[in-house]
C-alpha cells in the first residue's frame, strides 16, 4: 500500500481542537478535505504530519504555533477611540470588521477588548499563538 510522500494530493477527515478540547473545526459531516503535500494549501504541521500515512490510516498530530498560524504578533494590535466607528457599526467584543490599509487593502481584524472610549483592534489570526491538535484520518491518496 502507498505511502503519503511530498507531492501527492491526498483525502483526509479532520477534527481541530485546541488544548483545552474546544473544537474549532472538522470535516465531521462533509466530504473530507482535499490538498496537495508541499502545496501550502494547509498548515505547515499538517503538510509534514500526514507524510508516511497510508490510506486508512489515524493519527494525532500536535502542532505549535510555529507550524500553525505563526505567534501572536503585537504589532498586528492597534488601539482606536470609539469615536472613528461610523455610527451603525454596534462595537463590541468579538464583532469582526474590514480594515483598509494605507495601500487600499482591506484586512480583517477583531475587536478584542473594550475600555472606556479605548477600542483594541486584532488582525492576527484567531488561530494564531495556539497549540493544535488535530484527529487525522487518510481518507486516500490520489
Amino acid at each position: 500500500m502507498c505511502k503519503v510522500k511530498q507531492g501527492d494530493k491526498v483525502k483526509v477527515h479532520y477534527t481541530g481542537r485546541l488544548e483545552d478540547g474546544t473544537v474549532f473545526d472538522s470535516s465531521e459531516g462533509r466530504d473530507p478535505m482535499t490538498f496537495e503535500i508541499g502545496s501550502g494549501q494547509v498548515i505547515p504541521g499538517v503538510d509534514q504530519g500526514v507524510l508516511d500515512m497510508k490510506e486508512g490510516d489515524s493519527r494525532t498530530l500536535t502542532i505549535e504555533p510555529d507550524n500553525a498560524y505563526g505567534p501572536k504578533r503585537d504589532e498586528l494590535i492597534a488601539q482606536v477611540k470609539k469615536s472613528v466607528f461610523p455610527s451603525e457599526i454596534k462595537v463590541e467584543i468579538g464583532q469582526q470588521l474590514q480594515m483598509e490599509q494605507s495601500e487600499g487593502e482591506s484586512i480583517p481584524v477583531v475587536i478584542s477588548a473594550i475600555d472606556g472610549d479605548d477600542v483594541t483592534l486584532d488582525a492576527n489570526h484567531p488561530l494564531a499563538g495556539k497549540t493544535l491538535i488535530f484527529d487525522i484520518k487518510m481518507a486516500g491518496i490520489l
